[in-house]
């Protein structure tokens, strides 16, 4: 299996109304490459089966989405997980600590 499949493994993990981080993600496949993670997701073949609308940064702070980071995917993004019962404040998942979700 190959890394993008490993990443996409993890992310399907993830529970609706949790996130997780590109620093959690790549931890839990001993690694520390955040921004493959970043890029795998990037390329997600698999939404919304591998909900990669859940990984947010390691601050907390939406980040990315399809490739962008900032303007409507972002907008999208937040909309997904405001769905799912999450909080967004000023780009940032309020609560973040309390809603992050580990391997």
């Amino acid at each position: 299996m190959n890394f993008n499949d490993k990443v996409y493994n993890l992310c399907r993990k993830i529970p609706k109304g949790r996130i997780s981080t590109y620093k959690e993600i790549a931890r839990a496949l001993n690694s520390k490459a955040y921004r493959a993670v970043g890029q795998a997701l990037r390329n997600n073949p698999y939404q919304p089966i591998v909900p990669c609308h859940r990984v947010v940064s390691s601050s907390g702070k939406l980040h990315g989405f399809k490739g962008n980071t900032q303007g409507r995917a972002l907008k999208e993004k937040q909309r997904m997980l405001e769905r799912e019962g999450l909080t967004i404040i000023n780009n940032k998942i309020k609560n973040f600590e309390e809603r992050l979700f580990r391997f």
